[in-house]
């Protein structure tokens, strides 16, 4: 068995890869131990004794799968979760979302003559202090305040 770790040293240097991707053809294996030269080595190359085997990749399949199922709502249980409960809809955020619509919908009642000014003001302030859970919650507590509600339109 010929040493040819020399050769496979060179080889790898020329083709810019490790020294485990450089192959060598094993029917040529006394012509490339004559080889000494980075020239000699680089004619082997060029001739197809030697050449470089493809890297090694890493699929993608998985990753892009398991993607797929997080954009479907999928893989979000409490072992996925690295943050706390607020860091991941922070509580101002949670409260953003509830109170919009709300001041929304009371604007839209007062603006249709529903209410007046102060009983604007009044569920307005009801509402900033966090009285109504939603605007669903909020529709009840108007009704049975006894203030007539019509259908709003759809967006």
């Amino acid at each position: 068995m010929t040493d040819l770790r020399n050769q496979r040293r060179m080889a790898a240097d020329l083709l810019k890869c490790g020294e485990n991707r450089v192959w060598m053809d094993p029917d040529r294996i006394e012509e490339i131990a004559k080889a000494v030269t980075r020239g000699d080595i680089n004619i082997l190359i060029n001739g197809g004794a030697i050449i470089s085997k493809q890297a090694h990749g890493i699929s993608n399949a998985r990753k892009k799968y398991n993607q797929a199922q997080r954009k479907k709502g999928r893989r979000t249980g409490q072992g996925s979760r690295k943050g706390s409960k607020h860091a991941r809809l922070p509580k101002k955020e949670r409260w953003i979302r509830t109170i919009r619509p709300i001041r929304a919908y009371l604007k839209l009642l007062r603006d249709d003559k529903i209410l007046d000014a102060h009983q604007y003001r009044n569920y307005y302030k009801k509402a900033k202090g966090g009285t109504f859970r939603n605007k669903q919650h909020l529709k009840t507590h108007l009704q049975t305040d006894g203030i007539q509600l019509k259908e709003e339109p759809k967006p």
